[in-house]
């Protein structure tokens, strides 16, 4: 890197930055969640409007799960690309480059006129949300410098998360009392405009400065690897083996071992893959799939069964589930003393086995299942993850230097989004393959049971001795 280089990246980051952090970090904290509160409320919004788009657009079963996975599956495939294309263009500009690109294609959401539009701009969102989750999580790294305030902000942004996951409902059931299914995607733009004009002023740029040129084949590779991975899942999971889907799986596990073959011989790699040889870096990124994945079928499928069974109203529906963001919150933001405290291990184990045991007490749901049982489940539910997302994400972001912190972050989101992807796909064929819909979810909720117990090993084994 020529001195020239080096002294322009000086001008650029050492105006912004003191030893103790930047110097407007919490009030730059509070903008950054506001980008992961508009990604975070589409996603659940969506589970309350399925009803009532389904009554308009008439989506066929295949295009119902493609509506709730499309947008999660090409932020799976994107998330590594975009989270090194911040480190190298910047982190502020790519925000808020998304930010714009994520408020106009919710206006297209928002006015879909047949299934296959609403699908296609949910993919499109997803490659705007791609931009958006590992900068904010990257510029946390670099605006808090001390570990401790570090901890207190991801706890910080891991309970907006939750409580984004809240509020979506709870808005978005107010709007469909009295709107039409696509206002529930409107409710992006006053959040986005915000981050925009307020986020140009208040939010320092920080990229690599060691950054190389972005490689596009190994972008092609990522979306074409993940693509065809989780369309086999999807596939399967719905009709059984068949060599289509068979053929899709065989291809984009070859075009991921592509990826990672280009990723080791590149100078500057996309993907660091030496990240991976730090035993905390990949226990968090696995037990965080893990979770997601166990979780992910009773949480989009959730909202329908009190709805649709239980013949709530959307907003009632959306009160109803309060409790796991209220959990979530209140142990998100005491996470990281709790793992200074005990252990990294024990905090990540122990919620995740708590959330484990309050899928089993939901897998005993039935039609006229009192609220008591379902409050109290979901309580433990946010509760645990709570503690094992705030932790893992704090243990992935202290493993790599601020310089990497787009593609570690990155990789953390991947791992929440496949998991994503790849439970609703999976958990959902369960769930419309049992004899009736309250069956469906009560196997679903005991399959992700058993998965989060498996997340607990894997955390027990291999966060032995971990700090923060």
């Amino acid at each position: 890197m020529s001195s020239g280089t080096t002294e322009t990246t000086k001008r650029t980051l050492a105006p912004t930055v003191t030893p103790s952090g930047h110097p407007a970090r919490w009030i730059a904290l509070g903008v950054l969640t506001l980008a992961l509160l508009v990604v975070t409320v589409d996603a659940t919004v969506l589970g309350l409007a399925i009803p009532f788009l389904t009554a308009d657009l008439h989506p066929s079963s295949i295009q119902l799960l493609w509506i709730g996975d499309a947008y999660s599956f090409v932020i799976a495939g994107l998330l590594v690309s975009m989270g090194s294309l911040g480190d190298r263009v910047g982190r502020k500009k790519l925000l808020l480059t998304g930010a714009a690109a994520f408020g106009a294609l919710s206006l297209l959401a928002a006015y879909a006129t047949s299934p296959g539009m609403l699908i296609a701009a949910r993919a499109l969102m997803g490659v705007a949300g791609a931009t958006l989750m590992p900068s904010t999580l990257a510029l946390i790294r670099n605006l808090f410098t001390d570990p401790r305030e570090r901890s207190f902000a991801i706890g910080v942004w891991g309970a907006v998360s939750t409580a984004g996951a809240a509020l979506g409902p709870v808005v978005g059931g107010i709007l469909l009392e009295h709107f039409w299914w696509g206002s529930v995607f409107l409710i992006n733009l006053p959040v986005m405009a915000v981050l925009i004009v307020v986020g140009a002023r208040l939010l320092p740029e920080s990229r690599d400065p060691a950054r190389g040129p972005w490689d596009p084949a190994s972008v092609l590779l990522s979306l074409a690897g993940m693509g065809g991975v989780v369309y086999a899942i999807k596939d399967l999971a719905a009709h059984g083996f068949s060599p289509a889907a068979l053929a899709a799986g065989a291809a984009g596990a070859l075009c991921l071992a592509g990826f990672v073959r280009r990723q080791l011989t590149l100078p500057v790699p996309l993907l660091d893959m030496r990240l991976f040889r730090n035993r905390g870096f990949s226990a968090s990124v696995l037990a965080d799939l893990m979770t997601v994945f166990g979780l992910a079928g009773m949480v989009f499928f959730l909202s329908q069964f009190l709805q649709l069974v239980q013949h709530r109203s959307p907003l009632e529906a959306a009160l109803a589930e309060l409790p796991a963001a209220l959990g979530a919150v209140g142990t998100g933001l005491v996470a990281g003393a709790t793992a200074r405290r005990l252990s990294v291990r024990t905090v990540v184990s122990g919620g995740l086995a708590a959330t484990a045991l309050a899928l089993c007490a939901l897998a005993t749901l039935r039609p006229d299942s009192g609220y008591a049982l379902l409050g109290a489940s979901l309580f433990v539910v946010g509760a645990g993850a709570g503690f094992s997302f705030t932790v893992t994400a704090d243990v992935i972001l202290s493993s790599v230097p601020p310089a990497r912190a787009g593609a570690a972050s990155a990789v953390s989101e991947t791992a929440y989004e496949l998991g994503a992807a790849l439970g609703i796909a999976v958990l959902g064929s369960i769930v419309m393959g049992g004899h009736d819909f309250t069956a469906g979810l009560r196997a679903a909720s005991a399959v992700g049971a058993v998965v989060l117990l498996c997340g607990v090993a894997v955390a027990w084994r291999f966060l032995r001795g971990q700090k923060l």
